[in-house]
C-alpha cells in the first residue's frame, strides 16, 4: 500500500505540476485541482502515517507530500484570485 500510494501521489504531481503552470488563468481548473491536492494530501499523509515505511522512498513520500502543500496553495491563490476585467 505505501509503495502503491508514492507512485500514484507522485504521477499525479507531476501531471498536477505541469497542467497548473500551463493553465494559470484558468480558475476553474485551478480551483479543481486544489481540491482534489486536499484530496491526495489527505490520503498522502495518512498513508505515510499509517503504514511501514518501506526503504527509501520514505523521505521522498514525506518531501512529495509537503511540496503538494505548497503546490496546494498556489493553485488555491490562482483559482481564487480576483482578476481585474
Amino acid at each position: 500500500m505505501f509503495t502503491f500510494s508514492f507512485w500514484v501521489l507522485a504521477i499525479w504531481f507531476v501531471i498536477n505540476v505541469i497542467w497548473m503552470w500551463f493553465k494559470l488563468s484558468d480558475q476553474k481548473l485551478q480551483k479543481t485541482f486544489a481540491w482534489i491536492n486536499v484530496v491526495a494530501l489527505i490520503w498522502g499523509f495518512w498513508a505515510y502515517n499509517s503504514s511501514v515505511r518501506v526503504g527509501g522512498i520514505a523521505t521522498w513520500f514525506n518531501v512529495i507530500n509537503y511540496v503538494n502543500i505548497i503546490v496546494a496553495l498556489l493553485q488555491f491563490y490562482f483559482g481564487y484570485r480576483k482578476l481585474d476585467k
